[in-house]
């Protein structure tokens, strides 16, 4: 999908520079994935401690 966007020059380059990125495009993608994964893992943190999923680990791994 083509988009314009009016994004710092700055950015853009702190990006590219930080991933490795060799266009703007898969910098911009990069970061985008990298902002998601951030708040998919932000949102599983909500469920600490709130979920029991009474698991024996040593049954699991065949250990007796």
């Amino acid at each position: 999908m083509r988009t314009t966007l009016d994004l710092p020059e700055n950015l853009i380059d702190e990006v590219m520079q930080l991933t490795g990125a060799k266009t703007k495009s898969e910098a911009i993608k990069e970061a985008l994935q990298t902002q998601i994964n951030l708040i998919r893992r932000k949102k599983l943190l909500t469920f600490k401690g709130k979920i029991d999923l009474d698991i024996n680990l040593d049954v699991l791994r065949d250990r007796k």
